[in-house]
């Protein structure tokens, strides 16, 4: 197994932490996280710490890709363990921000439908054609959709400082992206789709 891949092994590790952490009752294991107040904003050091998970599994994100395509390490298994981490790590991560009220449920919602239909299209079009990587579309999506669940974990700071909250926006934005690349994958493999229709 090559570097980029261990990467992203340790990626899906790390998600798994971080979802267990934000679900589980930890303060009933004698484990509590100190509430505080920056400027009229009440900050949970939970989520703080859940954040710093979250950016470290982010930033893996991109360091196994960019030693993966530097080094000519890309493989099929790369791409498919690629797949499931971001899948274990961000829609992990927005189903509880919702079920929390941090986010409207139909932001997980809308993702996880359009990463099901992807993923049937990159089914049936990679063993026509094999391996379909991820769309331009789709690499902005995942770039935003990370930014701003850092910045929701990190309650917008420093930006809501200063009234300032670009967290629910950009995350928006992202699940926006998610739909036209989604329609951009379809329209693509359109043919591999049709052919036996």
């Amino acid at each position: 197994m090559n570097v980029p891949n261990k990467i992203t092994i340790c990626r899906i590790i790390l998600s798994v932490l971080l979802l267990i952490l934000m679900i589980l009752p930890i303060d009933k294991f004698g484990i509590t996280f100190p509430t505080f107040k920056l400027a009229g904003i009440i900050i949970n050091s939970k989520y703080l710490f859940c954040g710093v998970i979250f950016l470290i599994a982010s930033l893996t994100d991109f360091l196994d890709g960019h030693l993966a395509r530097k080094y000519n390490m890309v493989t099929d298994m790369g791409k498919v363990l690629d797949a499931i981490a971001d899948k274990i790590l961000v829609n992990g991560v927005l189903i509880i921000l919702a079920v929390e009220s941090y986010i409207s449920p139909i932001i997980p919602v809308i993702i996880v439908s359009r990463d099901i239909i992807v993923d049937s299209i990159k089914m049936v079009a990679g063993q026509k054609s094999g391996a379909v990587g991820a769309s331009k579309a789709g690499k902005i999506k995942t770039a935003c959709m990370l930014t701003g669940i850092v910045l929701l974990f990190f309650y917008d700071l420093p930006f809501s400082l200063i009234n300032i909250y670009p967290a629910k926006v950009i995350i928006m934005i992202a699940t926006i992206l998610s739909i036209i690349s989604g329609i951009q994958y379809y329209t693509k493999n359109k043919k591999f789709l049709t052919d036996n229709m």
